[in-house]
């Protein structure tokens, strides 16, 4: 789902209530956080090039695709973990999937678990170590997913349990892992537990959400990004209440007071672990925590109601129970969406002396820009900089530049035009991928990827691009301005079928895709790049097997260069006898940058997005260059 500034069962206990059908209980709009603006991510160079030379072309289905999804791994018959050393998810590479967009295999237009199994071997070619799952849970797709009715069921469009199990057996027996959205802070109002709460005042599922009694007035205000009122309380004639929901109306918050919810949570949690699964990304996470008395908060508006919902009373509590209930009995990467309004905050969820979680996900990054035509450079630099100080001595970080709450990032951190669209879409993923953190990389964005073009509002299917529409509409507002917003930064954009070539729909789906593909498609593709040796996609492997064959990129020191060029973005990595010079130029016009003195380059560029570099005491850079080079 998206969510602001910022996105489970096991065996249930017999002493738990039940209500008829339900199983007992266990023991600015368009989102400028990673959901409002708003988890987790291996060989040498030379490896990755003959990998690159032998991968076969996306425009056809190859039999390696086609197979069953594998064999699991020797003497294993069931799906099951990885062997992990501790502290695995550092060295990763993860590959956000978003699966409605990746790959239909039934032509119904959807992307579905069959079509990602299709395109494992894809997956492992690019050098990633981990796949983020958005949510494939049992869903009426309020909200593409984060609305979730039943947290340990296939949604039927994508498939089944056994084509999750076969999927998680083929990504572990390529030595891929597989993190999982753990959405929690709401459940969908068509949700068993919802469905048995609203139904009276004294069910045992009433206290599993928030309710304010009609009787007591109207409840204090609360913002609600996704409702066309901006209201977060919905009124439920049944029951003469109001009920809570941040995002949208089918989307009520669950009661994390309620001890019971919480083992709801763990047990669903375990269910998923026990399967196999390598992860959570825990969607709002910082959102979950509320006073339920509901004490005034006046001023609520768009630009402050995420700061004001984050951090509430008895967070950090949640966070530690649940790693001692489930997170340390297995070997899980747990990484919060949004967690912590600033370093000093996101610190606490991941200081391993709490024993809370394992990686801070933050928004400042992507907030760079957000809601205007043009970034600063010199921004940018300053807010990863300042985060990469907060964690250099303990505690770890993600690292990215866009998800599917976010525009393409080559179209709001590059330049999108077709002479400087690759040289960009290159350098970018050459900055996330040499930083200390784990990377994210976002599907379709290893090929360049672009926003689209949406035509009108009816071309869009975001639920907050629709409702905020609808608002803007009956206030009489400026359209023209929130349409031109919205092409920008509206969350359809990132969610486009992923492009693998230039047939009918992109040969993401043989009927009609549930979002047009991007027109671009016939230009940009998986299959026109597999055989261009220069594309995108090659420098996006030869990137990945960079990383991995020098820990410097994983692990070094950083240390900003040149902190004021509007235009330069150069910085070092430093591990022991190891060193790399990293030089960007984010502009689309050629650009001297003067060596620093006491910095030697030696030997050849480990990376280079141009085919020569003008080397010497002052770099001669093309537009987007990208280099790293090795210091002596």
């Amino acid at each position: 789902m998206l969510h602001l500034s910022s996105q489970y069962r096991s065996c249930p206990v017999a002493t738990s209530p039940a209500a008829p059908g339900l199983s007992p209980v266990a023991g600015p709009w368009w989102r400028l956080t990673g959901r409002a603006l708003v988890l987790v991510a291996l060989g040498s160079l030379a490896a990755c090039q003959q990998a690159a030379k032998q991968e076969d072309g996306a425009a056809n289905t190859t039999a390696t695709e086609k197979r069953a999804a594998a064999v699991p791994p020797q003497g294993d018959t069931a799906t099951s973990g990885l062997a992990k050393k501790p502290g695995w998810w550092k060295e990763t590479i993860v590959y956000q999937l978003y699966p409605r967009s990746f790959q239909d295999s039934n032509g119904d237009g959807v992307g579905d678990l069959r079509g990602i199994i299709r395109r494992l071997d894809y997956l492992k070619r690019l050098g990633v170590g981990t796949v983020w799952l958005n949510p494939i849970y049992a869903s009426p797709n309020d909200d593409n997913g984060y609305d979730i009715s039943d947290y340990r069921q296939i949604q039927p469009e994508f498939g089944t349990m056994q084509d999750f199990d076969e999927l998680l057996r083929g990504m572990h027996a390529r030595g891929l892992k597989l993190v999982m959205d753990l959405v929690v802070n709401h459940s969908s109002d068509e949700h068993p537990w919802f469905k048995a709460a609203r139904s009276s005042r004294t069910s045992p599922y009433r206290d599993y959400y928030y309710w304010w009694p009609a009787e007591k007035g109207t409840p204090p205000a609360r913002y609600s990004t996704f409702d066309v009122k901006k209201n977060a309380w919905q009124y439920d004639s049944l029951t003469k209440s109001y009920y809570l929901h941040y995002f949208s109306k089918k989307q009520p918050d669950l009661n994390w007071n309620n001890p019971k919810l919480r083992q709801e949570v763990y047990s669903l949690m375990r269910f998923w672990a026990d399967k196999g699964i390598d992860g959570f990304r825990m969607d709002a996470f910082q959102f979950v925590a509320k006073d339920p008395s509901f004490p005034p908060m006046p001023g609520l508006t768009e630009q402050n109601y995420a700061n004001a919902y984050n951090h509430g009373p008895h967070l950090h509590d949640y966070l530690h129970e649940i790693n001692r209930e489930v997170l340390s009995k297995y070997n899980l990467m747990a990484v919060a969406e949004g967690a912590g309004r600033n370093p000093q905050e996101a610190m606490l969820f991941v200081d391993p002396a709490r024993q809370e979680l394992d990686m801070t996900y933050h928004f400042e990054g992507v907030g760079v820009g957000s809601g205007s035509d043009t970034y600063k450079l010199t921004e940018l630099k300053q807010v990863f900089t300042k985060w990469d100080k907060a964690f250099a001595q303990k505690g770890w970080q993600a690292i990215d530049l866009g998800n599917h709450d976010q525009p393409r990032m080559v179209s709001k951190f590059g330049d999108d035009r077709p002479a400087f669209r690759a040289a960009s879409a290159k350098l970018l993923n050459t900055f996330l991928l040499t930083m200390r953190g784990t990377p994210y990389c976002y599907n379709g964005d290893e090929l360049g990827m672009t926003n689209s073009t949406f035509k009108g509002i009816a071309d869009y299917r975001d639920v907050a691009a629709r409702n905020g529409y609808a608002l803007v509409q009956q206030q009489r507002g400026d359209l023209p301005a929130f349409m031109h917003g919205l092409a920008r930064f509206g969350r359809d954009n990132s969610r486009t079928p992923f492009q693998w070539d230039a047939t009918a729909q992109a040969g993401f789906t043989t009927g009609t895709p549930w979002l047009a593909v991007n027109p671009n498609y016939t230009t940009i593709n998986a299959a026109a790049q597999e055989n261009d040796s220069s594309s995108v996609l090659h420098h996006f492997r030869r990137a990945t097997a960079v990383r991995q064959r020098h820990k410097v990129l994983t692990y070094g020191q950083y240390e900003l260069l040149d902190a004021t060029n509007p235009h330069i973005y150069a910085y070092t990595r430093t591990l022991d006898g190891e060193r790399a010079l990293v030089v960007l130029n984010f502009s689309s016009a050629p650009r001297s940058w003067a060596v620093p003195a006491g910095l030697t380059p030696s030997g050849q560029p480990w990376l280079n997005n141009y085919p020569t570099l003008a080397a010497g005491p002052v770099l001669a850079l093309q537009p987007w260059q990208a280099v790293v080079l090795p210091l002596n």
